[in-house]
């Protein structure tokens, strides 16, 4: 009888103990890739100024319980698995970095069944309903690379191009269709020689092997635009070794590895920024914000940062803070950096 009756006086102190936290799962993607590091830390910090903020209010605090996936097919696999963990765990959100557009569509679905809010950043999920998108502007990364290309290299007769993409993830596509859009829109006279695909360190090295193979001889290759900087460095370090001066490389991230490299005046010409810290605080706000009862938008782009020669003293890092507008050093259409959030 005292047992059951003890029973009885603990569970309301459970409960209210439970009622005063939502607990958030957080699904990462790779560990290994820079950007994707900081993004991770961002929303780390995020979680810390809420629960700073609820301890003064008296609010709701945040549990965060992480995952994450690891890079590659594996890394998909284990994605999907831990994604359906969350859902059996009941969590009140999910906050995911998908490793692929479509791989986790079915346990979004589930997790629409069971009325828990999902919000993903950086990456699409193709079907479902998610509550909140929040990502860097893709396309602007890829537009601006473009636009930097067509005024620094006019004076080339037919530009020889390499393109190294990623076309698995929602991000990646828009970046690419940025840079041809703004070459088309600045009537640049191109060639795509070659496309690849490399997204990690790894598999940005052997591309950077095959390259110098195909094209071996200085003057046969201009420029080559790189989908991310996780790919992208390895490439550069291969060119590097070789001595191909000749070839330019435009890519986006803004890792500072990158930064370095145009701040020593080497290859990279152009690197458009993401702001990673920014982008993960985003989100776990978005989560934390439907859960309170508050709209939030559909989709929220965070604005990306052209980092060339002329414009690094004005970047402040992955972790931002976001910096005033500014006027472009090239020819430009759109003369002013715009540094707004979209939100729809």
């Amino acid at each position: 009888m005292k047992k059951i009756l003890f029973t009885l006086l603990i569970l309301p102190c459970i409960n209210l103990f439970a009622a005063n936290e939502y607990r958030i799962a957080a699904l990462f993607w790779s560990m290994n890739i820079d950007g994707q590091v900081a993004m991770k830390k961002g929303l780390e910090a995020e979680v810390d100024k809420i629960n700073a903020e609820a301890q003064k209010q008296n609010g709701k605090k945040i549990t965060l319980i992480k995952y994450v996936a690891g890079d590659g097919e594996a890394g998909m696999e284990k994605q999907i698995k831990q994604f359906e963990e969350a859902i059996k765990n009941k969590v009140d959100a999910i906050v995911v970095q998908p490793t692929d557009n479509a791989a986790l569509a079915p346990m979004l679905k589930e997790a629409n069944k069971a009325k828990i809010p999902v919000i993903a950043y950086d990456q699409y999920i193709n079907s479902g309903k998610l509550e909140s998108f929040v990502t860097s502007d893709n396309y602007q990364a890829g537009f601006l690379n473009g636009e930097f290309v067509a005024q620094e290299l006019k004076n080339k007769s037919i530009l020889k191009i390499v393109i190294v993409e990623y076309p698995h993830v929602s991000s990646t596509v828009q970046r690419v269709d940025g840079f041809i859009d703004a070459l088309e829109k600045y009537k640049v006279q191109y060639r795509l020689v070659k496309r690849y695909e490399a997204v990690e360190p790894l598999k940005g090295k052997a591309v950077g092997k095959q390259i110098l193979s195909d094209f071996p001889t200085v003057g046969s290759l201009d420029i080559i635009f790189t989908v991310n900087d996780g790919g992208g460095l390895a490439i550069v370090g291969e060119l590097t070794k070789a001595k191909r001066t000749d070839i330019a490389v435009a890519t986006v991230d803004g890792d500072p590895k990158s930064v370095d490299i145009i701040r020593k005046g080497g290859i990279i010409k152009i690197d458009s920024a993401q702001f990673c810290g920014p982008m993960g605080a985003v989100a776990l706000r978005a989560a934390y914000d439907k859960l309170e009862g508050k709209q939030i938008g559909k989709e929220i782009l965070i604005p990306v940062f052209p980092i060339t020669k002329s414009t690094l003293k004005l970047y402040p890092g992955w972790l931002g803070p976001i910096p005033q507008k500014f006027k472009k050093p090239w020819n430009s259409e759109t003369p002013i950096w715009n540094n707004s959030l979209k939100v729809r």
